[in-house]
């Protein structure tokens, strides 16, 4: 049995115009062929993995003549990794990981290789997740394009100064394993009067499909304000790429997610990541500030209004008028200023006689 090749031989005796090959894998699933001579060879593309091994049946129609055999894989028991699984994402990112045989000896390294079909030269992986102990576990790829055509095939073998490893090989649909991006371009339009919110987005980027009708949607309107409401209200799934919020409330604050997965075609059926929270509506702290801002509007108005008023209407001059100063008698000064009368008096000349008296001798 070459298991790579996935071809049987075999040596008779005798010479038959016919034979019937059949190989069955351990879930009974089996591929029966017809060949004139050794070898059988079994196309690839029936997607049967060995590492569990398999059964061979080989037969002479009509001749009552068959031979049956099992093909396990070599090496030392439990030493091929377990728990296999890869997961792409970001449309073009793909990680696997596995874990070690838990027989397998401390020395054993693992190496992963893949392809897009059993016809196509295999990958080897470009770099490898390392435990502490330097043993590879894990591996990522970039660049890679989902087919859907045909079932990716991986092949993981060891190696060891102990023993021989064994191999552990599987067929993925590599649509199944994706994690689709989050919708794109989301968007909330809330309608003046209140009536509802237009929502709306586009498909998420893959690298296989961009038909609309290939998607479906789960959208999470979320009540800020009393997040416990969300158990009350379920997601909505959707088919469109757009949707009519109605229950929308304009005094509430809301939060937005939407996330994506594949309908009716080869795309994942499993939900994928969730779009970035999205708030919309204006809230109660909203309504408080601008209350809060008419009334200070308004008393500033008010106050503005009365002193215009006042100013061209009244006087303060005329309504409060200043109040005359008694005058203190005793302690005025000198120097001080006091209030005097302008009065014109007529001048006076006077003219002084002097009498000399002589002196007679």
């Amino acid at each position: 049995m070459n298991w790579k090749e996935m071809e049987l031989s075999w040596e008779s005796s005798k010479n038959f115009s016919t034979y019937t090959c059949t190989i069955m894998d351990k879930k009974r699933d089996s591929v029966t062929k017809e060949v004139n001579s050794s070898p059988c060879r079994f196309p690839v593309e029936q997607y049967i993995a060995l590492h569990k091994g398999v059964f061979f049946t080989i037969e002479v129609p009509n001749a009552n003549i068959s031979k049956s055999c099992t093909f396990f894989p070599g090496g030392m028991n439990g030493s091929a990794i377990e728990n296999f699984s890869c997961v792409i994402y970001n449309v073009s990112l793909m990680n696997c990981t596995w874990q070690a045989g838990r027989d397998a000896p401390e020395d054993t390294q693992y190496f992963l290789y893949w392809q897009y079909s059993r016809y196509d030269d295999a990958m080897e992986c470009e770099l490898y997740v390392k435990d502490e102990n330097g043993r590879n576990l894990g591996c990522k790829f970039q660049n890679v394009t989902i087919q859907t055509a045909v079932d990716a095939y991986f092949l993981v073998n060891g190696s060891s100064n102990q023993s021989l490893i064994q191999f552990y090989d599987k067929y993925i649909k590599m649509y199944e394993i994706e994690i689709l991006t989050p919708p794109l371009n989301v968007t909330v339009d809330c309608i003046r009067d209140s009536s509802g919110c237009i929502i709306t987005w586009q498909q998420p980027l893959t690298s296989h499909r961009k038909k609309r009708k290939c998607f479906e949607y789960e959208i999470r309107i979320q009540n800020k304000d009393n997040p416990k409401k969300e158990n009350k209200d379920p997601p909505v799934t959707v088919r469109n790429n757009t949707y009519k919020f109605e229950n929308y409330n304009k005094k509430k604050k809301y939060i937005l997610k939407i996330r994506a997965r594949g309908r009716s075609c080869l795309i994942s059926s499993d939900w994928g990541e969730w779009s970035e929270p999205i708030e919309f509506g204006q809230g109660k702290g909203y309504f408080i500030f601008v209350t809060l801002f008419l009334i200070a509007l308004g008393t500033i108005s008010v106050a503005l209004l009365s002193y215009c008023l006042f100013k061209r209407y009244c006087s303060f001059k005329n309504i409060f008028s200043p109040i005359p100063q008694p005058r203190d008698k005793f302690n005025a000064s000198n120097g001080e200023d006091t209030q005097t009368e302008n009065v014109n008096l007529p001048k006076k000349s006077c003219m002084e006689e002097i009498t000399t008296v002589e002196e007679m001798t």
